[in-house]
């Protein structure tokens, strides 16, 4: 799919930093994003140094050996990258923005590189590259999709989150993810919205209201229910944002009579370590894992959220004790299989718009879950249809690798990083867009809304609700529900 390049108005206002001069001056960082204050001296060798002891302390050695090895700068890549298309600079071709890490591994840390730099005398790593590698990692929205066109199998995703992860051990980071990190694992929460567990009560009381009003039907959010058969982790955002969503779990649920539970000791599904920090990463994973046995739950179930749902199935046998670690499930997976077992029942007349799915890049560029939630909207949307490309094969939303999180960069992701993905909904003309993930509904609902596309973005479960049938033997006649209600 091709799209026309920005142009120089846009370009302006899509790289325009909202940081003033003195902060810049001060920082010595001329990125878009806040970071926070920390010493700035002697950049280079900190780099230097927290790469080392990542090397020594990861497999990322043995990997970056591999790569470095069979690098190629052919380009191949750059029809694919969305962020490419969308400003026509090399700079953001991502087989260059992979170079810029392999040339400092291959530099300090390979014989032949250091043998060739005292020899020549050069090739040292400098705070002008620490800069670029600031700015441009942080354009990249981590997609992935070039993987998929690199004909020697170059992991330019993972190449990304290395090199965020050595900034960020030198204090180079988005200050909006480490605030929130850091209310999730110090804070007095335990979350990164900062939701009190008496807010999480109340709010999932006042929907339990809303939903017996509307469908005359007891539908709860268990809380810390010993036992259970799953253990449901949310992006703690949906508790303030996504009601919809999270009313048709709990329906869905109701509807089959499955034993589940939130925690309240943790209930945030949410791990930014995938996008910024394998130590972050590691903490919170082993935080979703310690209260799902703390209650004694069977499975762990990870709500409508790419990058929660990624994190847990590939980290938490990672962390969490391998072949012997607690099961993983996405919702979507479960809902699924419901569906197939004919336990969950859905009215094929309720959904009258023209709909299409959006696949999160965290669910389909392995091919994980793809024909799942398909199979289910087809079942009742008469009118759904496919964009293209989809699959395995999808156009991020524009927002993915965290860079949603980061407001201050909205011009960038609604402009640049998200612009294929505009093209792609204007073409479709859909009229209602299923995005099942916290992330791509944020950065969707942003994207539409400055490119100007009349389009409703809705979780997969906020349909489910819409359709849902329940058993007659789960009804409440409305007499006795009114007298409830009173």
């Amino acid at each position: 799919m091709k799209i026309t390049t920005i142009t120089q108005e846009e370009h302006k206002k899509a790289f325009r930093s909202v940081k003033k001069p003195e902060v810049i001056q001060k920082q010595k960082l001329n990125v878009r994003y806040h970071v926070e204050d920390l010493d700035v001296s002697d950049r280079p060798r900190k780099f230097l140094e927290a790469f080392a002891i990542i090397l020594k302390h990861s497999n990322y050695k043995m990997v970056l050996d591999h790569f470095i090895r069979m690098t190629a700068r052919c380009s191949r890549c750059s029809v694919a990258c969305q962020v490419y298309q969308a400003t026509g600079d090399p700079r953001d071709i991502p087989c260059y923005r992979s170079g810029l890490l392999l040339d400092v591994y291959r530099r300090h840390f390979t014989l032949g590189g250091m043998l060739k730099g005292r020899v020549t005398g050069g090739g040292y790593l400098t705070d002008e590259k620490i800069q670029e590698m600031a700015d441009s990692f942080w354009n990249c929205t981590a997609c992935r999709r070039c993987v998929l066109e690199c004909p020697l199998g170059l992991d330019h995703g993972l190449i990304t989150h290395l090199g965020r992860y050595i900034l960020s051990e030198i204090g180079i980071a988005p200050r909006a993810l480490v605030v929130s990190t850091r209310a999730q694992l110090e804070g007095p929460f335990k979350n990164t919205s900062a939701i009190p567990v008496p807010a999480l009560k109340d709010t999932l009381e006042f929907l339990e209201d809303d939903m017996f009003e509307e469908k005359f039907v007891k539908i709860k959010f268990p809380l810390d229910v010993d036992g259970s058969d799953y253990v449901f982790f949310a992006a703690v955002s949906d508790y303030l944002t996504e009601a919809e969503s999270l009313m048709g779990i709990a329906a869905v649920f109701t509807a089959t009579g499955d034993k589940w539970t939130i925690g309240t000791d943790y209930f945030d599904g949410i791990n930014y370590g995938l996008f910024y920090s394998d130590r972050v990463l590691e903490r919170v994973v082993k935080k979703v894992d310690d209260e799902t046995k703390r209650l004694h739950g069977k499975k762990i179930l990870i709500g409508e959220c790419g990058h929660a749902s990624r994190t847990a199935r590939q980290f938490v046998p990672a962390y969490c004790g391998g072949t012997q670690a607690l099961p993983v499930v996405n919702i979507i997976e479960y809902t699924h299989r419901v569906w197939k077992e004919g336990r969950l029942k859905l009215n094929p007349g309720v959904v009258t718009e023209r709909v299409s799915y959006h696949d999160p890049c965290n669910y389909a560029r392995n091919r994980w879950i793809v024909n799942q939630p398909r199979e289910v909207l087809k079942s009742f949307c008469k009118n759904y249809f496919e964009m293209a490309p989809s699959g395995e094969n999808n156009i991020c939303c524009g927002g993915g690798g965290g860079t949603v999180s980061i407001d201050e960069i909205r011009p960038y992701r609604t402009t640049v990083g998200g612009r294929m993905k505009a093209e792609q909904i204007r073409r479709s003309g859909c009229e209602v867009l299923v995005a099942p993930c916290a992330n791509c509904k944020k950065q969707l609902r942003e994207l539409v809304e400055d490119q100007g596309i009349d389009c409703k973005v809705v979780g997969f479960h906020d349909l489910i609700y819409n359709a849902i049938e329940f058993d007659d033997s789960l009804k409440v006649a409305r007499d006795e529900a009114g007298k409830e209600a009173k």
